[in-house]
C-alpha cells in the first residue's frame, strides 16, 4: 500500500476515470450496521481539489450513508480498476451532506450531470490518500449504465419523489435520522 499527500495526477485520472466507486460509513453504536454501497452514474462524481471530492446523491430505498454521516462524517470511499492495469484506491475523510433544500446545494448540483430524484450532493474532505495494487481484482467489462433510476423517479415528478423520501429516507435501518422531511410538506399540510 502506498500514501499519497494529495488526490492528483496518476490517482486524479484514475478516479476520475471510473464507472462505479463504493462509499463506507459505519454508525457510532458498537450494534449498527456498517454499510457498503456501490455508486456510479456518469457525470455525478468530481473531484474538487487535491484534498476534496463530491457526488450527486440520488434518491435511493435507503439512506444509511447520510445517516452515518450525520452521526459522525466518517467515510471511505474505494474505486477498483476492473480494467486495465490493477489498481485500487482508497479515499478516507470527513463529509457532509447539502440537500436539495439548502442553500449551498444548488452552485454544487451545478457541476454534476442532472438526474431525476437527486436528493442531496456529499461533499467529502479527503484526510488520507491510499492506493495498493489490485492483483486480485477480477477484469471486468463496462456495458454502459442500466437506464431504470432516471425513468423510475421522471414519472413519480416532484411529489412521487417527495413521497418516496419520505417514506424511504428519513432514518437508517438503525433508526438514526437521515434525511429530513421535506420542506415543501410543511407548506402542503
Amino acid at each position: 500500500m502506498n500514501l499519497h499527500e494529495r488526490i492528483d495526477g496518476r490517482l486524479r485520472e484514475f478516479v476520475e476515470r471510473q464507472p462505479v466507486f463504493f462509499v463506507a460509513t459505519a454508525p457510532l453504536a458498537a450494534d449498527g450496521h456498517v454499510n457498503l454501497s456501490p455508486r456510479g452514474i456518469s457525470g455525478t462524481f468530481a473531484v474538487f481539489d487535491d484534498h476534496t471530492f463530491a457526488w450527486l446523491d440520488g434518491t435511493g430505498s435507503g439512506s444509511e450513508t447520510v445517516a452515518h454521516l450525520r452521526e459522525n462524517g466518517r467515510i471511505t470511499i474505494m474505486f477498483c480498476a476492473f480494467e486495465g492495469p490493477p489498481n485500487i484506491v482508497r479515499l478516507h475523510g470527513t463529509g457532509r451532506v447539502v440537500t436539495r433544500y439548502d442553500d449551498e446545494y444548488p452552485a454544487l448540483a451545478s457541476r454534476f450531470t442532472d438526474i431525476p430524484g437527486a436528493r442531496a450532493v456529499i461533499v467529502v474532505d479527503v484526510e488520507r490518500v491510499s492506493d495498493s495494487c489490485g492483483w486480485s481484482v477480477p477484469l471486468m467489462s463496462y456495458e454502459g449504465e442500466r437506464d431504470l433510476l432516471g425513468p423510475f423517479f421522471e414519472r413519480k415528478g416532484e411529489a412521487g419523489q417527495r413521497e418516496y423520501r419520505r417514506r424511504k429516507n428519513l432514518t437508517s435501518i438503525d433508526g438514526l435520522p437521515a434525511y429530513d422531511a421535506d420542506p415543501l410538506d410543511a407548506v402542503e399540510a
